[in-house]
């Protein structure tokens, strides 16, 4: 890896500095993943931090496989522990790690937005709720308001 090559002064400066946090706003195709990449890279290389210290959120799962791939070519290893991901996997990790300290089961499943539908739809043919003002997107819009105000499914 050749970090003073390989990126633009203001780059290199962003993925050389570490006296504290750095804020990288570009356009797209403009470099941020490079630099982040460079960044990570440039930290394992030079043993400022170990593959498990790296926490790196990504808005795409592909760019997050796409992160890793580049960090462990730039430093020619692959890199076993790094956090790369989502904000979403990255939790879903962090809950399956602690699971048992919080009374779920490590193999829980995260619903998504169709699926969650699909559920309350079986939900109200089973108890016989075939109401044409009532659907289950509209309990799916409640359930998830409650939820956000911390109210709890017992009230």
């Amino acid at each position: 890896m050749n970090i003073s090559q390989d990126l633009n002064e203001v780059q290199y400066k962003a993925a050389t500095y570490f006296k504290g946090p750095v804020l990288i706003l570009a356009g797209a195709g403009s470099g941020k993943t490079r630099v982040l990449t460079y960044k990570i890279g440039y930290m394992l290389e030079k043993g400022i931090v170990r593959p498990y210290e790296v926490l790196a959120v990504t808005f795409t799962n592909k760019a997050a496989r796409e992160m890793k791939q580049r960090v462990e070519q730039l430093i020619k290893n692959p890199v076993d522990g790094m956090w790369i991901g989502t904000f979403h996997s990255i939790c879903a990790r962090i809950l399956r790690i602690e699971a048992d300290h919080i009374g779920y089961d490590r193999n829980f499943t995260i619903y998504d937005v169709d699926d969650q539908l699909r559920l309350l739809q079986q939900i109200m043919n089973g108890m016989g709720i075939v109401d044409q003002k009532l659907k289950p997107r509209g309990v799916q819009y409640v359930i998830s308001e409650s939820k956000n105000k911390l109210v709890s499914p017992a009230r």
